[in-house]
């Protein structure tokens, strides 16, 4: 709807440039040339305005036409931010504005108010142009604002979902592990202590699930410490092959290259899922505007990611974090023996690396 109304209102001014045009009465045929050179070229104010520009001035100079050069002005204004450009149109607009009243003799009183009115034409659409585009920034800042608000709730929630598993790991670890071990050491002296075969079979077997029992818990514990995403349980876990929807969905230009090796273990295919994934959230947090390269590659003893973005396009926001991402994937990366290291690029930009062992990937 709002792009229906902007072009509604696109098609008017092109329609309002032609009938000042057509009011100023062009008799020579290159006067209803350049006319018309200036009213279409209105059409193409998106894509090329400095050009749209341009080719409205001979309209205006020789026909004194001066909405077209008016609302090229404009378009010039609300695409482009270097105010050498802006003052330099203005000066041309203005210029031309004053060039077709030079035949005629002008009094120095009607002199100075024509410059005066000459500039001021100018200006408008230059700073009207200047106002609709802090308008469109400030919109996307504030969407920035929102994504990113809701991006730290999410961390929150994360990292209270991360705390209470590491409670309940501790608790389990402190309270299981104590009885287990216990049960492991009256087994192991009733084996010991005994001369019935069956009794010392059967306290070594209850010794061997005691220590067994312990290997599991450990195992539990870390999972459930290297826990904290969203997800529950019972959700699958995103693997590898999910990665095209995450760039897909990311919002962000991104470009994969290079491959994993195949056969890699599910805990490692997460790890670089939940990497590639906090390192894209951090590109359109962070750098609002440019575009990422994901590269995944591997030799006879490491597999590395890496992620880097260029530098951002548009203003960075000074947003509030809580610095959970990429504790969270070198916690992830520590657990699999891996390294994961961030650092500016000498561009501007960002890179990521997270570095995992063979030996860890393989099933």
């Amino acid at each position: 709807m709002n792009r229906t109304k902007a072009l509604l209102a696109e098609a008017g001014l092109i329609v309002l440039a032609a009938l000042d045009a057509v009011f100023n009465r062009p008799t020579e045929y290159w006067d209803i040339g350049v006319v018309v050179l200036a009213v279409g070229a209105l059409l193409f104010h998106r894509r090329w305005p400095v050009l749209v520009f341009v080719l409205t001035l001979p309209a205006l100079v020789l026909v004194g036409s001066v909405l077209a050069t008016l609302f090229a002005l404009f378009a010039v204004s609300v695409r482009y931010s270097h105010r050498v450009l802006l003052a330099a149109c203005g000066l041309v607009a203005a210029v031309g504005y004053f060039f077709p009243g030079l035949e005629f003799a002008y009094s120095r009183t009607d002199m100075v108010l024509t410059v005066i009115y000459a500039t001021m034409t100018a200006a408008a659409p230059i700073f009207f142009g200047r106002l609709v585009h802090a308008q469109r920034e400030l919109a996307l800042r504030l969407a920035d604002i929102r994504a990113a608000r809701e991006h730290e709730r999410v961390l929150d929630a994360q990292a209270i979902l991360a705390a209470e598993r590491n409670q309940l790991a501790r608790e389990m670890h402190d309270v299981v592990s104590h009885q287990v071990s216990l049960i492991a050491v009256q087994a192991g002296a009733m084996g010991v202590s005994t001369r019935d075969p069956d009794m010392k079979a059967a306290a070594d077997n209850v010794r061997k699930l005691s220590v067994d029992t312990l290997d599991e818990l450990r195992h539990m514990v870390n999972l459930l410490r290297a826990s904290g995403s969203h997800t529950t349980g019972l959700t699958p876990q995103p693997t590898l092959s999910d990665l095209d929807r995450l760039v897909a969905g990311s919002g962000i230009e991104t470009t994969m290259t290079g491959a994993a090796p195949e056969g890699i273990d599910t805990a490692v295919q997460r790890t670089i899922y939940r990497t590639i994934q906090e390192a894209l959230t951090n590109v359109r947090k962070h750098a609002p505007g440019s575009t990422a390269t994901v590269d995944i590659s591997h030799d006879d003893t490491d597999l590395t990611v890496t992620v880097t973005n260029t530098p951002p396009t548009r203003p960075t926001l000074a947003l509030p974090s809580a610095h959970h991402g990429l504790v969270g994937i070198r916690e992830r990366a520590a657990l699999l023996g891996g390294t994961v290291k961030a650092a500016p690029t000498t561009d501007g930009g960002f890179r990521l690396e997270l570095r995992l062992p063979r030996t860890s990937s393989r099933r």
